[in-house]
């Protein structure tokens, strides 16, 4: 997919093709550079760093706006000076597109 933010999110029954080493990273290329692979190996994470509680809040407010208009939803922790948003494919047990095609949305909003 060209443009992830073009994309929406497909259900995740069990049936998705994992994605190999080398399409996780060609999609990872195209999200913001602070996106990381989770210590698990399954799930990106990019933790957001404010000066102060009410921004941390109002990221994490939009991580969940958006997980719910996708139907694809992050774990999202905040708390005063941070917020991190972990993106993974909880049925699946690991990666999909659908991940990218919400690190890429959310990415489009912060901007």
């Amino acid at each position: 997919m060209e443009d992830l933010t073009a994309g929406s999110c497909a259900a995740c029954d069990g049936w998705v093709p994992p994605l190999s080493d080398a399409e996780i990273e060609a999609l990872k290329a195209k999200l913001h550079p602070d996106w990381v692979m989770g210590a698990d190996g399954k799930s990106l994470v990019r933790t957001l760093r404010f000066k102060a509680y009410a921004k941390a809040v109002y990221a994490a407010n939009m991580a969940a706006f958006l997980s719910d208009k996708e139907g694809h939803h992050a774990d999202v922790r905040f708390g005063w000076g941070y917020c991190e948003i972990t993106y993974t494919s909880h049925e699946l047990n690991r990666l999909s597109e659908n991940d990218f095609i919400c690190a890429a949305k959310l990415d489009a909003l912060l901007a």
